[in-house]
């Protein structure tokens, strides 16, 4: 069986267009429908349904596809691992993570492993911390970088990077000159949360709870799924919010924002790198990893 033709069959499912699939694996559009011919030949079986201008896997399809999907990481992980013993790792590499570490961590850490690394072509996909644990489940991802820790049992989980929630308010909110309140004030203002599933508002919940405080308490205004647009609201008056003091950084430091101490509660909030339990590692993730624990650059 030719790893190159379930390949092909892959790209077809994916993009639902032999035509399309075709352009993406530099192949004329006979040849490829003369590969899925010699697939369907071979098992007996028809792959793909014609649906108006989409291409669909049939239940068989989805049955083979899956299987593709393990073959073809297996060929590129198995060609990882020879160049890497050979001392050259080459190849693509997906990293997922959640908004925070996605955007204000990882990319000074990218930068500095490609630099070491220029063979290898490395793309980061940021979801909440819901999706992204859903991808790794799913084996669409290798590992990802969330803000609260998974209770799945089919995870394992490692602590690699931490951050401070802390409360924000706009420069002219009568809290901005008093520096601190109490966690019974909070109910009192509009607030701005983050969506449900995003690891700012699970750790940010876990700790009001954990200090006898209900969330539900709070005076919702608004649930904005990105940290940026949440602290975009803040400083247009909409309300208050906690936020990780990584996306509020230059805003404190240019005044746009003022942080407000909440007495007697710091909201500390760790990053965990999550994989599918008992998965084996391509070697491109695991020198990834690798450079990750080496702390290179600061942050």
């Amino acid at each position: 069986m030719d790893i190159r033709k379930l390949e092909v069959f892959c790209k077809i499912v994916d993009l639902k267009s032999f035509s399309k699939a075709a352009e993406a694996v530099y192949l004329t559009q006979p040849t490829v429908s003369e590969h899925i011919r010699q697939l369907e030949e071979l098992f007996g079986e028809k792959l793909l349904d014609r649906l108006g201008r989409e291409v669909l896997p049939t239940p068989a399809g989805e049955l083979l596809y899956r299987y593709a999907i393990r073959l073809t990481k297996l060929r590129d992980e198995t060609i990882q691992a020879m160049r890497q013993f050979g001392g050259n790792l080459t190849g693509d590499l997906t990293i997922g993570a959640s908004t925070i570490p996605g955007a204000y961590i990882l990319p000074k850490r990218i930068e500095s492993f490609q630099a070491r690394h220029p063979s290898i072509r490395l793309r980061l996909k940021i979801s909440d911390t819901s999706k992204t644990v859903h991808d790794v489940l799913a084996g669409d991802l290798e590992v990802g970088i969330i803000g609260a820790r998974s209770k799945n049992p089919g995870l394992e989980s490692e602590e690699i990077f931490s951050d401070q929630l802390t409360l924000v308010v706009p420069p002219k909110h009568p809290w901005a000159q008093i520096g601190k309140v109490s966690l019974e004030d909070l109910p009192s203002q509009p607030f701005i949360l983050r969506e449900e599933g995003s690891g700012s508002r699970m750790v940010m919940n876990e700790e009001l709870i954990r200090h006898g405080f209900s969330p539900s308490a709070l005076m919702s205004v608004a649930e904005i799924d990105s940290s940026e647009a949440v602290r975009q609201a803040v400083k247009a008056g909409l309300g208050i919010a906690i936020l990780s003091s990584l996306a509020v950084a230059e805003d404190l430091d240019n005044h746009s924002l003022v942080q407000v101490e909440i007495e007697g509660v710091r909201i500390l909030r760790p990053f965990y790198l999550v994989q599918r339990k008992n998965r084996q590692l391509s070697p491109l993730v695991q020198a990834f990893i690798k450079h990750l624990h080496s702390g290179e650059p600061a942050v």
